[in-house]
């Protein structure tokens, strides 16, 4: 006789859950019809008997694997119901968003950054998740509402900026320059200037996914900008030392803090690698990220580039200020003697790098930030240039496109210049005290500058809003401002577009380093042989032999180069 009181085995089919009745109801039924079959119709209690003969072991057999059946049946009705169980309490789980942030999303105005969360595989909703919870949703709030509340305020009227204010190339006298060239070469030598460069974007423009500093722009040598800048940081280090009379043995290395973008980081950091820093100590470059914002639509919601990710753009190079506060890089410089910082952009191939008269200047003017500016070309020329706002206020830089025509073409009569002709050429030097003061200045008004721009977003490209700072935007917050002119032909040489375009080119910035060191090399007594026009041509100059042309007599007096070469120790 087969009870169930006997045969434990058929419990769990006993204790099937009721909430998969309607999975499991009709198996309950086929299996209770089955057994009572098998047992004896008297016995509707929980001991059923299924009865045998004494004759019949061919009975006992079936019903053994009668059991064995039923058995394996309960045991994958059980395993069936607690997966279907499993999977609905899943599923329900994942049929919305995790409630808390959905509701912090709410309080944003920002809750359709889950639109198409029914749609995503687990992979895709842990990534959105992930996405969300990385941003500081009440400062991007902020951001966004004081960004477009700036807009509808009424901006102060501009003045030119006055003439005491300005070093004029024509105005410096050689004594000004030799001063300020030595006071820079001993703050240098003392370890009191730092480098930042920022250098976060991508060679797109050029034609290249390449982080910009990496680009050639087919000089001789064939060095790239990273590079070319490196050199020059190396020839200043030597010259400080010199200056000191204390040989190259005891140089004192610049600290070069170089800002990166998500986009550029890991190439550039591998570049640097690869090369060997340049000649440069390992230790003494450190790289850092600016970070990324939300592109917005024009009412302010987030676009989103995918279902499942945000469209995020860099915050802009003036992004520097909250990237070295925030990644303790302003107490690093602190904690290393540093007392002043250049900072400068990397598409340009004439910068000088920790320039000495530059510093020199910024030092005995006792200013908290300086910059320095070349002479409009012309009227309708797309820089910006330096402004007063109001009288007596600060300084600020304005685009080209915020100029009425008839402003940006006025004539100042006693100089004969125009009256705002000092344009910014992302050149700057500032204490490092009044950078920890426009870091937390800039992060309190959190008005940053909208850029209407095609955003990738999963509808294809549409038009929204980029969010940006800028390395000018500092100067409204200095309480003192110093401007220094500079020759556009010795110290600005833009590359931002393809060769083609009609200006700020790889080839004319390469024209403009060959012509300069043309000039260095017959001034220093060389000469030069060439197989085209001179303007088309010229030499390239290390930057390890000369930092502005000086100690060349060496190296080039009575000797003939044909151009174009390069010209190194």
């Amino acid at each position: 006789m087969l009870t169930f009181h006997d045969d434990w085995s058929l419990l769990p089919l006993l204790k099937l859950p009721i909430c998969s009745l309607g999975n499991s109801l009709i198996l309950y039924f086929l299996i209770f019809f089955h057994l009572l079959s098998l047992s004896s119709t008297n016995n509707y209690h929980f001991s059923l008997t299924t009865t045998t003969t004494t004759t019949g072991s061919g009975h006992r057999r079936r019903a053994r694997q009668t059991r064995r059946e039923m058995t394996e049946i309960a045991a994958a009705e059980t395993t069936t119901v607690a997966t279907m169980a499993d999977s609905n309490g899943v599923n329900a789980m994942a049929a919305s968003p995790p409630q808390a942030l959905l509701e912090r999303l709410k309080d944003y105005g920002q809750e359709d950054t889950f639109a198409f969360w029914n749609e995503l595989s687990s992979d895709e909703r842990e990534h959105l998740i992930k996405d969300i919870e990385s941003l500081d949703l009440p400062r991007i709030d902020r951001i966004i509402r004081c960004s477009f509340r700036s807009q509808g305020l009424p901006a102060a009227a501009i003045e030119p900026v006055s003439e005491d204010i300005v070093s004029t190339v024509e105005h410096r006298t050689i004594e000004d320059r030799e001063k300020w060239w030595k006071m820079g070469l001993k703050a240098i030598h003392a370890g009191k200037l730092a480098v930042i460069l920022l250098s976060g974007g991508q060679g797109t423009r050029l034609g290249s996914s390449d982080p910009k500093g990496c680009f050639n722009i087919g000089l001789p040598s064939r060095k790239s900008l990273f590079q070319l800048q490196a050199e020059r940081i190396l020839c200043v280090q030597r010259l400080a030392a010199q200056f000191m009379n204390e040989g190259s043995a005891d140089v004192v290395p610049i600290h070069w803090y170089i800002m990166t973008s998500p986009f550029t980081d890991e190439a550039t950091r591998k570049f640097f690698e690869s090369h060997k820093f340049f000649g440069l100590e390992a230790d003494q470059v450190t790289f850092f990220q600016q970070g990324t914002i939300p592109c917005i639509s024009m009412d302010g919601r987030f676009i989103m580039e995918t279902p499942y990710k945000m469209a995020k753009a860099p915050d802009g190079n003036g992004g520097v200020y909250t990237a070295l506060k925030s990644s303790r890089l302003l107490e690093d410089m602190a904690a290393r003697g540093v007392k002043y910082v250049d900072c400068y952009g990397v598409d340009n191939a004439l910068v000088r790098v920790a320039d000495p008269t530059f510093l020199g200047y910024f030092i005995d003017k006792n200013v908290s930030a300086a910059a320095k500016v070349v002479k409009k070309a012309y009227p309708q020329e797309k820089v910006g240039v330096f402004v007063r706002r109001g009288k007596g206020g600060p300084l600020d830089v304005v685009e080209y496109s915020e100029l009425d025509p008839s402003v940006a073409s006025a004539v100042n009569q006693e100089t004969g210049r125009l009256r705002f002709c000092w344009s910014n050429v992302c050149l700057h030097m500032f204490t490092l005290d009044f950078l920890n003061s426009v870091a937390n200045g800039l992060e309190n008004d959190s008005i940053y500058h909208l850029a209407e721009k095609k955003i990738p977003s999963v509808n294809g490209y549409t038009m929204g809003l980029k969010l940006e700072q800028f390395i000018f935007d500092a100067f409204t917050y200095s309480p003192s401002t110093a401007l220094f002119e500079v020759l556009r032909e010795e110290e600005f040489a833009p590359v931002k577009n393809a060769n083609g375009a009609n200006y700020d080119t790889p080839d004319s910035a390469r024209l403009l380093v060959l012509r300069l060191h043309a000039r260095w090399v017959i001034a220093a007594g060389g000469f030069l042989t060439h197989s085209v026009p001179l303007y088309s041509t010229g030499v390239e100059v290390s930057p390890l032999c000369s930092y502005t042309g000086e100690n060349l007599e060496a190296i080039c007096r009575g000797r003939t180069f044909h151009a174009p070469c390069e010209i190194t120790f």
